[in-house]
């Protein structure tokens, strides 16, 4: 048990050390246009008896521990069942996606967002590299 321990705490530190190194090259980038000073217009009537703007609405944080799938996607297929049936070890099935090609990630089977694949302490994590923002989302409904 204490090796386990152990050996979670040295993953969970190469974890911070790949994250940091994320960190080191956003910063590196190019500054994005700086934003103007001026407060945007008040349009709407304003909620919440002078709640700050950055805390969740009341009774959000009901939902925060609401379990989600989470699934990371390499690529589709169809395949008959005779040749499902012919499957053995060994046998290799070829995916619509190709190599190098960045990976869907979907929450309960909705894209949210791309990445690429990382290898930290031999273990598999996707780097997020495209998040699919909320109005991309309702367009892709109305299709």
């Amino acid at each position: 048990m204490n090796d386990q321990v152990e050996e979670n705490q040295v993953s969970e530190d190469d974890w911070a050390a790949a994250m940091n190194e994320q960190v080191v090259a956003d910063a590196a980038a190019p500054p994005a246009p700086a934003a103007t000073d001026t407060p945007p217009a008040q349009i709407f009537e304003q909620f919440g008896g002078g709640q700050p703007k950055t805390a969740a609405p009341q009774g959000f944080d009901m939902i925060m521990d609401i379990p989600v799938r989470l699934t990371v996607e390499l690529g589709r297929t169809k395949i008959s069942i005779r040749n499902l049936l012919q499957l053995a070890h060994g046998s290799v099935v070829e995916l619509d996606g190709l190599a190098g090609e960045p990976m869907d990630v979907l929450v309960n089977g909705t894209l949210i967002a791309q990445g690429e694949v990382v290898v930290v302490n031999d273990r598999f994590g996707i780097r997020l590299t495209d998040i699919v923002t909320p109005q991309e989302r309702i367009r892709k409904l109305n299709q």
